[in-house]
């Protein structure tokens, strides 16, 4: 387990993100079982209850599936769920506001199209 924890958010959002980011990177795949509550606050030395929290929460996603008496499963759709999850977020946190900015300069949309296409210097 790779993960550093910092200050900038709560760390159960840390813990999901880390599924999240593990299970998009192919790290962690389908049927594959992820770390146990337990295993995670050892390991980060965090209270359980902070590590189920960002599990629960991957679990009402339909990210990961519980298994009675064995272990937290990753789901089979879960990177495509992800996948999803992340584009809508993507569009909104980034698209829409270039969109937006690029009106207000009376950038067209070939031009902007462009600037897309433009590699980074």
């Amino acid at each position: 387990m790779v993960l550093k924890l910092t200050d900038d958010k709560p760390i159960y959002i840390q813990i999901k993100e880390y599924i999240e980011d593990s299970i998009i990177d192919d790290v962690m795949k389908a049927g594959e079982r992820v770390p146990s509550t337990n295993e995670l606050a050892k390991h980060y030395q965090i209270n359980p209850a902070t590590a189920r929290q960002g599990m629960s929460e991957l679990v009402a996603e339909n990210i990961l599936q519980m298994k009675r008496g064995v272990g937290m499963f990753v789901t089979e759709n879960a990177k495509e769920i992800l996948i999803e999850q992340r584009q809508q977020t993507f569009y909104e946190k980034y698209i829409i506001p270039i969109q937006q900015e690029a009106k207000k300069l009376k950038i067209t949309d070939d031009q902007l199209y462009k600037m897309l296409k433009q590699k980074g210097e």
